[in-house]
C-alpha cells in the first residue's frame, strides 16, 4: 500500500504526499527524461544491467525527479531504499548502507532502486573518501543506482558523471503547476479563485512542490484560497526561504522520516534552523515535560554540530537531523500542539538590526587601522574602545580626530552618540578657522626662517664693510 493510501484519512497529511504520482503519466512534463529512464529500467528489469549502471538526474527542486523514481518503483514493483547524501558521506557509512544495498536481493519484486538525493552536498575534501567508494560501488551493483542534484557540474562530481546516465528535468510551465493546483482544489471541494492559482505558480518558480505546499497552507488557514489571501500569506516569501513549512511538518509530523525529510530538505543553514525551532518550542508546546524534552534534544543537536563542524567528524550529522527534526517533533507527549503563528528568532532579529552597526564599525577599522599600523582585529579589540571613551567625554579632541581621519557623520554618531551634534558642529569649526591658522603658521614659519638669513646678511656687511674699510687704510696709509 502507498503511503498516500496508508495516510489518506488523516488530516495532516501534507498533500504533496496525499498527490503523489503513482504512475509514470502522471508526472507532469518532463517527456525526455521519462524516454532515458524508461528504456534504462527497462534494462534492468529484464535482468540485463547496462553499461552506466547509475543515474544522475539533475534539475531545479520540486519538479519531480524523485516522484518519477517512485512511480517507476510503484508501476514495475520495484522496491525503493532512500537516503539522503548528507547522512552518508563518509566512505565507511556508504560502504556500510549504500554498498549492502548494491549487493541485496529483494524477496518481493524486481529489484531495488537505491535513490541518494542531493548528491552534489557531498564536499569536495571532507568526503572525498565517500565519493571515491561510491566510484567503486556502482560498477559492480545488481540494482539500479539513482542519484539527485540541483547543480551536476560541480567539480567533485566529474568522475561521477563519467560513470553515470545524466537525465535533465526541466522547470514546470506556469500552466502545468495551475493546471495541478485547480485538480487538487477540485479533489479537496475547495473554493479556488484562478488569480489565486496564478499568483502562486508565479511565486513557485517553477517548483511543484513549493506550489502545492503554498495552496494547502492557505487552505488549511481559511478554508478558501483567493487572490487577496494568497497576495497577504505569499507577500515577501521568498523561494528559497521556506522556513514556515519546515516548521509545519517538524511540529505536525505523524511519522519520524516525515520530520527528519523535512529539516535534510530545508533551504536553511543548520544554526539558523536551530534559531526557529528553539523559539518556536514554547509556542507549540505547552506541557512542561514536552518543553524539556524538547529543549533537551535541541541542545544535544547543538553539541553533535559543533562536534561536526570544529571536529571534521560529519557523520554526527545525522544525530543532529534526528534531534532537530523526530527528537523535537516527538517530544510532545502529554499535549496536543498550540495554535498560533510562528515567531521571528530573536537572535536572528538583533543580528539584523546590528548589521548597519557592524558595517560602521568595519569601515572606521578600514579607515584608521592602516593609519595606526595594526590589523583591523587589534583596532578593535584595542583602539577602538579608547575612542569611544574620547568622543563622549573630549569633544574638543574628538572633532580634531573627525577632521584628521575624515569620519562620516554615520560613523561620529556610532563613537559619540549624545554628543554626535555637538563633535559635528565643533569640527566644523575648526574647519573653517583652519585656513586662518595655517596662513598664520605658514607666515610664522617663514618669519622664523627669514631672522636667521637676515641676520646673516647683516654680519657679512659688516665684515665687508671693514675689510673695505682696512683695504683703504693700507692703500693711503
Amino acid at each position: 500500500m502507498s503511503l498516500a493510501r496508508r495516510y489518506q484519512g488523516r488530516r495532516k497529511l501534507p498533500w504533496i504526499i496525499k498527490y503523489r504520482p503513482k504512475r509514470v503519466d502522471e508526472v507532469l512534463n518532463q517527456d525526455e527524461a521519462k524516454r532515458i529512464l524508461g528504456a534504462w529500467f527497462a534494462a534492468w528489469a529484464r535482468g540485463k544491467p547496462p553499461s552506466k549502471r547509475a543515474a544522475l538526474l539533475y534539475g531545479p527542486p520540486g519538479v519531480g525527479k524523485t516522484s518519477l523514481i517512485e512511480a517507476y518503483a510503484n508501476e514495475h514493483g520495484f522496491e525503493v531504499i532512500e537516503l539522503n547524501a548528507s547522512d552518508y558521506r563518509t566512505a565507511q557509512a556508504i560502504r556500510r548502507v549504500v554498498g549492502t544495498a548494491a549487493m541485496k536481493r529483494p524477496l518481493f519484486g524486481k529489484g531495488v532502486i537505491i535513490l541518494l538525493d542531493e548528491i552534489d552536498g557531498i564536499a569536495p575534501r571532507e568526503d572525498a573518501g565517500g565519493l571515491h567508494e561510491l566510484l567503486r560501488i556502482i560498477p559492480q551493483t545488481r540494482n539500479p543506482i539513482v542519484m539527485t542534484a540541483n547543480d551536476p557540474w560541480k567539480d567533485q562530481l566529474r568522475p561521477l558523471r563519467e560513470h553515470c546516465i545524466l537525465v535533465q528535468f526541466k522547470p514546470l510551465t506556469k500552466t502545468l503547476i495551475m493546471r495541478l493546483l485547480s485538480r487538487i482544489c477540485e479533489a479537496e471541494r475547495l473554493y479556488c479563485e484562478r488569480e489565486a492559482l496564478s499568483l502562486i505558480a508565479d511565486l513557485s518558480q517553477g517548483d511543484v512542490r513549493a506550489a502545492i505546499n503554498d495552496l494547502q497552507a492557505i487552505a488549511e488557514g481559511y478554508g478558501k484560497v483567493t487572490y487577496e489571501l494568497a497576495r497577504a500569506v505569499l507577500r515577501g516569501r521568498e523561494k528559497s526561504v521556506d522556513i514556515w513549512r519546515t516548521l509545519n511538518m517538524v511540529f505536525y509530523a505523524k511519522a519520524s522520516w516525515m520530520a527528519k525529510k523535512a529539516v535534510t530538505q530545508s533551504e536553511e543553514d543548520y544554526e539558523t534552523l536551530i534559531a526557529w525551532i528553539n523559539d518556536n518550542i514554547p509556542k507549540k508546546y505547552g506541557e512542561p515535560g514536552d518543553l524539556f524534552r524538547a529543549y533537551d534534544a535541541l541542545s544535544r543537536a547543538t553539541v553533535f554540530l559543533s562536534r561536526a563542524k570544529y571536529g571534521g567528524s560529519w557523520s554526527l550529522l545525522s544525530y543532529v537531523f534526528d534531534l532537530i527534526g523526530p527528537g523535537v517533533a516527538f517530544a510532545r507527549r502529554e499535549g496536543q500542539v498550540l495554535k498560533g503563528r510562528y515567531a521571528f528568532p530573536e537572535r536572528i532579529r538583533l543580528m539584523a538590526s546590528l548589521k548597519e552597526v557592524r558595517q560602521i564599525r568595519e569601515r572606521i577599522a578600514e579607515r584608521i587601522a592602516p593609519r595606526l599600523g595594526v590589523s583591523k582585529r587589534a583596532f578593535k579589540a584595542e583602539v577602538l574602545p579608547y575612542l569611544f571613551i574620547i568622543f563622549r567625554n573630549s569633544p574638543v579632541v574628538a572633532a580634531r580626530l573627525t577632521l584628521g581621519y575624515g569620519l562620516t557623520r554615520e560613523e561620529v554618531k556610532f563613537l559619540a552618540q549624545a554628543r554626535a551634534n555637538e563633535i559635528l558642529e565643533l569640527a566644523e569649526k575648526i574647519r573653517r578657522a583652519r585656513p586662518k591658522e595655517v596662513k598664520a603658521e605658514a607666515e610664522a614659519v617663514v618669519e622664523a626662517e627669514e631672522k636667521p638669513r637676515t641676520r646673516r646678511r647683516g654680519r657679512r656687511r659688516k665684515k665687508e664693510e671693514g675689510e673695505k674699510g682696512k683695504t683703504l687704510d693700507m692703500f693711503f696709509g
